[in-house]
This record gives structure tokens, C-alpha cells and sequence, in this order.
């Protein structure tokens, strides 16, 4: 058998907890499986008296990250810190320098500096793996860059936040408001004491700009991406939408066009019967297009301990099966200085329509204009559905849903902002872009 695979870990978290409880409870089933013994040279986290239910005591301890990826007799440095900057960047550049091995999970240190980070690793000649940076347990990293090999990807989307699934699925099934079902999220720890960074769509984004760069080979652009969170999702909104056949989920979608790349994070309704729809609570799915293989789609837990765990563990095995002089996995499925630079798509018509919210005064003229702001720029409506009337409002006021056929988002937000400046609306307008299943 091959000498032991030695390992440090830096962050002893939910994550790293699991991780090291795995490995040692596992340590014999592994090194069968690879061929070698995985073993924890080191470990690093803040507080060395904190009760984390593993036990540490016969492991280097080191106070410092850096200082572990340093010093460390380690082959792989796994880095579990999070943040985008500071300790976690500073820790896996040292690791790459020094020639040793890195697994994240990681997904804003990827989506800030992830392409520097893999051409460190390419000139060292080791991997930089991070298949727990995205969708949790759901192997896409592995699938998209060694399984799908060959295909020619057009389209990469999925529910890839378990708090916003969490809160979508509890608004529409049991019919709370959406800060009701934040509370719940953050007192059943789906959901941090400031949520933002979920909520708002900013931790979809990371994970749809590294997946964008595996489909389709340019550099990552976190920054390009059209941004949209679900904190402005109503029950009425829940509830038109179920009257109309679909369901509410936050989805990441990336796909190619002739003009370039387009990417976008937003509160997306999609047909009750697809199956994305069915992807509820904290479950995450990723679905892939491509000309060979057509649609895959896989779905999983995105988050937890065992389950980020368990792809960070893959990532281990793959390297203590590797062997020296073997040829290393590029961390994007092609060499980093080959990532061509990120052309962002033009706008162009969105095959599914748009579900427009207005509430508006109950006064006569209102549906007249409504309908010739659309009408002035090119939006043909599907439909048009009068709610009940709100007698709750400051003004008696009723509640008007449109559903347009394919436009652009330039023209539908136009025509919202002119139906504002009318002075009608006596609440904020809501707009959500319709999925419909391509034809076959």
C-alpha cells in the first residue's frame, strides 16, 4: 500500500467537524478503497476549547491557518474558513506555493480569484478541487468537468440556495408571510442571523458564475450577473402563481448565446408539473443542457454538515487515488490560461414571458393606460386577471396580474417604470420572469 495521504484542515466548523468524524470513523473502508490511508497531520481553528464532538487531542493544532499551510507536513490542504478574502485566500495561496494539494469549499473565494487560484495550481503542478463549493452533496463540479466530457453545454440552472427554497416552499404550503418563514429558517439554523447574502440572491450568484465557467470556458464574472432576491416576494404572489399553474423558486441560470453569456439569479415562477417545481425545503438541483447528452438534472442536499462533507471527502479520494506523474484535472475543465475573457450577452426576448403585479387605485382609466404602456413598448400581453378588490389599502384598491408573451426585460421594465410615474400604483409593482419547458 501507498504511504499515507496526510490532510490538514483548516476550519473546524459544522463542516470540518463532520469531515474529521468521517475520516476517522471511516479510516480503514478508505484506504481500501484508494489504495492508501488518509490521515489528519494538522488541524486549525479559533477556539481550542470549543466542544465540537470530535476528538482532536493527538492532531498539531495550529491557531493560524496560514501558519498550517506554511508549516504543516501535509500533502492536501483542505480550507473550510469561508470569506473571500483574508485568512481562507491568504492560507490556500500559501498551500498552492508550497506545492501541496487544495480542496475548498469555498465559493466566494472562487468566484473572486478562482482563475488566479487555478493557474497557481497549474504552474505547481497539484489540484484545486472544490466540488462542496456548489449545490452542497450534488456532484455537478465532478460531472461537468470529467463526466460530461466532450459535450458542448448551452444552459446550466437549478436551485442552488436551501434558505430561499426553505422559505418559498413554506410561504406556498402553509401560507405565512415571508418574515415568518425567515424567522423559522434562522431559528431552525437554515439561515443566518443576517441573512442578506442568501436571501438576496449574492450566494447563487458565486455558485452560478463558477458553473458558468465550467459550461463554457470563460473567465469567471461573478460581477456581470443580473441579480434578484426573494425578499420582495409576496403571498399574493405565492398564491397568483398557483392560480396560473406555477410555483415560485430563486433560480441561477447561465446560458450561452450568439452575442455571448448570459447570467442571471432571480425569483423565477416554473410550471407546477416540471420537475424543478417539485425541488422543495432545503433540497437543492442543478439541471445541465447539453448537445449530446441533452438534460440532466440532479438533485440533492445542498448544505449540512455531512452533506458539504461528503463532497469535500470526494474530493479528497481523488487525490489519494491519483498517483505521481499522472496528468492533474484542470480545476475548470481546461487549462486557466486558455479561460477566454467573459463576454456578457446582449438583451434579447425571453421566450416565457413575464408575470406583472400591479395594485392600483380602483378608479376608471387605470386598465386603459396599463394596457397602452405595454402597448408602447411592443409587449404583447397572454393575459390580463382583476383580483379582488383590497379594501385595506390607504385608497379602495384592486389588484391587476398580467402575464406577457416573449419580450425583453429592457421593455417590460420601461413600461413599469412609465405605469409608475401615471400615479396609480398604491403599492410597490412586482415582476417575475416565467420558465416554460422548451419545445421538443
Amino acid at each position: 500500500m501507498a504511504d499515507a495521504l496526510k490532510i490538514g484542515v483548516a476550519g473546524l466548523g459544522t463542516v470540518g467537524a463532520s469531515l474529521v468524524r468521517i475520516l476517522q470513523q471511516r479510516g480503514n473502508a478508505l484506504a481500501v478503497a484508494c489504495g492508501r490511508a488518509i490521515e489528519i497531520k494538522a488541524v486549525s481553528a479559533r477556539d481550542r476549547t470549543r466542544g465540537r464532538g470530535v476528538d482532536v487531542s493527538g492532531i498539531e493544532w495550529f491557531d493560524d491557518p496560514v501558519t498550517l499551510a506554511a508549516e504543516a507536513d501535509i500533502d492536501v490542504f483542505i480550507e473550510l474558513i469561508g470569506g473571500a478574502s483574508g485568512p481562507a485566500d491568504l492560507s490556500v495561496r500559501q498551500a498552492l506555493s508550497r506545492g501541496i494539494h487544495v480542496v475548498t469549499a469555498n465559493k466566494a473565494l472562487l468566484a473572486r480569484c478562482g482563475v488566479e487560484l487555478a493557474l497557481l495550481a497549474e504552474e505547481k503542478g497539484v489540484l484545486l478541487n472544490y466540488e462542496a463549493a456548489v449545490a452542497g452533496g450534488i456532484p455537478v463540479i465532478k460531472t461537468m468537468r470529467e463526466s460530461l466530457t466532450g459535450n458542448s453545454f448551452s444552459r446550466v440552472y437549478g436551485i442552488m440556495n436551501g434558505t430561499c427554497n426553505y422559505i418559498l416552499t413554506r410561504m406556498e404550503k402553509e401560507n405565512l408571510t415571508f418574515d415568518a418563514c425567515l424567522k423559522e429558517a434562522q431559528r431552525l439554523g437554515y439561515a443566518e442571523a443576517d441573512p442578506t447574502f442568501d436571501i438576496e440572491g449574492n450566494d447563487t450568484a458565486h455558485k452560478l458564475a463558477i458553473l458558468t465557467t465550467l459550461a463554457f470556458g470563460n473567465q469567471i464574472s461573478a460581477d456581470d450577473i443580473y441579480l434578484e432576491g426573494i425578499s420582495n416576494i409576496t403571498i399574493e404572489d405565492i398564491q397568483a402563481a398557483a392560480d396560473l399553474g406555477y410555483r415560485i423558486k430563486l433560480l441561477g441560470v447561465a446560458q450561452k448565446t450568439e452575442t455571448g453569456v448570459e447570467q442571471r439569479v432571480h425569483p423565477t415562477m416554473v410550471p407546477q408539473d416540471s420537475v424543478i417545481a417539485q425541488v422543495d425545503g432545503v433540497t437543492n438541483a442543478v439541471a445541465i443542457e447539453s448537445d449530446i447528452l441533452g438534460e440532466l438534472l440532479m438533485v440533492g442536499p445542498g448544505a449540512g454538515g455531512n452533506a458539504t462533507a461528503s463532497a469535500v471527502l470526494g474530493d479528497v479520494t481523488d487525490i489519494a487515488k491519483s498517483r505521481p506523474g499522472e496528468q492533474k484535472v484542470p480545476a475548470f475543465g481546461r487549462p486557466a490560461h486558455l479561460l477566454e475573457p467573459y463576454r456578457q450577452a446582449e438583451i434579447k426576448s425571453h421566450e416565457g414571458g413575464y408575470f406583472i403585479r400591479l395594485t392600483v387605485e380602483d378608479r376608471t382609466g387605470v386598465f386603459a393606460s396599463i394596457a397602452t404602456k405595454m402597448a408602447d413598448n411592443r409587449i404583447s400581453l397572454e393575459s390580463i386577471v382583476q383580483r379582488p378588490k383590497n379594501g385595506g389599502e390607504t385608497h379602495a384598491s384592486q389588484t391587476i396580474v398580467l402575464v406577457t408573451h416573449a419580450t425583453t426585460e429592457a421593455d417590460v421594465r420601461t413600461a413599469v417604470a412609465a405605469i409608475q410615474q401615471e400615479g396609480y400604483l398604491v403599492r410597490e409593482p412586482q415582476v417575475i420572469r416565467i420558465e416554460r419547458p422548451k419545445e421538443n
